[in-house]
């Protein structure tokens, strides 16, 4: 089992920054492939990043490329979102979620996903 707990969210201004964190405990977090999740109100969860167990492969959705970096730091078993230039449409919950194989993460099939950080943007 790996259990995975957000941080991070909260009510920012258009064209602000936040950093989520997704702290990991359990399983060996190095063996996981990362992803970032969301989902507004009314709409399917989407995904937003994902990257690998080293770190050295990223993929993000179109919608947030050159805004959202993904990164992790296993020797503290965690993983971040940095959001900038942050749009009213970026309001949702994030998630974030974990499982063996990248593409896995990228097509949203996790096996653990944490409880969600709320993330609004006022305009």
């Amino acid at each position: 089992q790996v259990q995975l707990v957000e941080s991070g969210g909260g009510l920012v201004q258009a064209g602000g920054s936040l950093r989520l964190s997704c702290a990991a405990s359990g399983r060996t977090f190095s063996n996981y492939a990362m992803g970032w999740f969301r989902q507004a109100p009314g709409k399917e969860r989407e995904f937003v990043a994902a990257i690998s167990w080293t770190g050295g492969t990223t993929y993000y959705a179109d919608s947030v490329k050159g805004r959202f970096t993904i990164s992790r730091d296993n020797a503290k078993n965690a993983v971040y979102l940095q959001m900038n230039s942050l749009k009213p449409e970026d309001t949702a919950v994030y998630y974030c979620g974990a499982t063996n194989l990248l593409r896995t993460v990228v097509g949203g099939k996790c096996d653990y996903w944490g409880q969600g950080t709320q993330v609004t943007v006022s305009s």
